[in-house]
């Protein structure tokens, strides 16, 4: 198992060391610059160049022969279509890069009626063409996307397989996503949007999972993956390491360890099982994310608070430290009952024991009433301005006002607590979750 430049996990499980899988590292969607693999050609024709090569001699085709037939809700486009859509990939219209390939924003011709006709915004995602693991994701993206369709997923319009192009095309999604916003915009995102988002996010994860016709595990929940339309409406994206569930009596899949340090469920990690509660403990990971303004992995802070899970957890137990766990960002304009039981919700969520984990229904009804909580300014607390200052001032000299003593590194946290005996959360819900003592037969 080993960990590539992106902060994503590639390994092998136990049980499938002796399966044909392909070796190499993979990388998910990011942003301009990010990518160190990335072998594009570029052109120097002027100032805008292009990026997409069409000279089929520069790479193989993967499936020469192959004919491969796709849902019929899509959309299949040519390659020359699709030039034309971005105009000819220039530089000027990339929106994002990854592993997988560069994605161009492009106009596409609607017909509206029969005497209108209207062009709409689109994203075109390119497949790296020197990575068959890119062709598996852009196979699996295909698959999923042409068969589910649901307002919390990202609707995929088409696709281009033609020689040893590959391409999708989905619809362009104005707000980008919810990383952007949480940690590299200026302004915050205020509380009512936080919970909007990861409202939309689980009702996402819960059609995969209970919904569907034939049950999804995403494997890759994180907020990268999380879009937003121009109504801060979530929606799911890249399918690319999405799993069918278990089936009949499995409680599992086996499968290569693929997917993000912080946001992978550990059991998965240690084993290579999968289970619908891998994407339970993800979404944990996220909601804790959007309470606190912290992403789940980094290394700019204390070694103590890298992970941020393991840094929350003994403040997750302790109702007198909820205001530690807020982002200062916010000012205190959050609802304290609605933080206090989004709390609760992300605790169960990031159980040890997967099967105390709720199932995703449960977390959409758990997290619904939220929805109808005002932003109550909580700023005039005495405990949340001793916060406000701490966070202002991390290295205070008033011993009386601040404790000197760091906190402990995860692990002597983690030390005092069972993975099989988790204390009840001290935040009670709003809607009821299994208690860890109730039986819970689910995968």
């Amino acid at each position: 198992m080993a960990l590539n430049g992106e902060g994503d996990i590639v390994g092998t499980s136990k049980a499938n060391k002796k399966k044909d899988r392909p070796s190499g590292c993979w990388m998910k969607l990011s942003f301009i610059g990010s990518c160190g693999f990335l072998k594009s050609k570029l052109s120097t024709s002027g100032k805008n160049k292009s990026i997409v090569s069409g000279n089929a001699s520069s790479s193989r085709n993967i499936n020469d022969g192959v004919e491969m037939q796709f849902s019929s809700n899509l959309r299949r486009f040519s390659f020359s279509e699709l030039k034309s859509v971005t105009r000819n990939f220039k530089a000027d219209s990339i929106i994002g890069e990854g592993g997988f390939g560069i994605v161009f924003k492009g106009w596409l011709s609607q017909v509206r009626s029969s005497s209108s006709s209207g062009m709409i915004p689109v994203a075109v995602k390119t497949l790296n063409q020197d990575g068959l693991q890119g062709h598996k994701e852009w196979l699996a993206e295909v698959t999923y996307l042409g068969e589910l369709a649901h307002p919390n997923l990202v609707k995929l319009i088409g696709y281009c397989i033609e020689g040893y192009q590959r391409l999708l095309v989905y619809e362009f999604m104005p707000r980008g996503s919810l990383e952007n916003h949480l940690f590299r915009r200026s302004l915050p995102l205020p509380w009512s949007l936080r919970i909007k988002i990861v409202y939309g996010a689980a009702k996402g994860l819960a059609y995969l999972h209970e919904e569907a016709e034939k049950k999804v595990i995403f494997r890759d929940f994180k907020t990268s993956n999380i879009l937003l339309d121009s109504d801060y409406n979530a929606k799911l994206s890249d399918f690319g390491l999405a799993k069918d569930g278990p089936e009949g009596d499995l409680t599992h899949v086996s499968t290569r360890v693929m997917g993000t340090y912080g946001y992978a469920a550990p059991e998965y990690v240690m084993t290579g099982h999968l289970t619908a509660k891998s994407d339970v403990y993800s979404f944990g990971v996220v909601l804790l994310e959007l309470v606190t303004g912290r992403k789940a992995m980094d290394k700019s802070r204390p070694h103590w608070e890298h992970n941020l899970v393991e840094w929350a957890r003994p403040l997750m137990m302790d109702r007198r430290k909820f205001y530690k766990l807020m982002d200062p960002r916010l000012h205190g304009h959050f609802s304290k009952r609605a933080a206090s039981r989004a709390i609760h919700i992300a605790n169960r969520c990031l159980s040890r024991d997967p099967k105390v984990r709720p199932l995703m229904t449960q977390v959409v009804q758990a997290l619904s009433p939220l929805l109808e909580f005002n932003e109550t300014a909580v700023s005039a607390s005495p405990s949340f301005q001793i916060i406000q200052s701490s966070a202002a001032n991390p290295h205070p000299t008033n011993i009386a006002s601040s404790s000197s003593t760091p906190p402990p590194p995860p692990a002597a946290a983690a030390a005092s607590s069972s993975s099989r005996s988790l204390p009840t959360s001290p935040f009670c819900p709003l809607y009821a979750l299994p208690s860890p003592n109730t039986p819970n037969n689910n995968h």
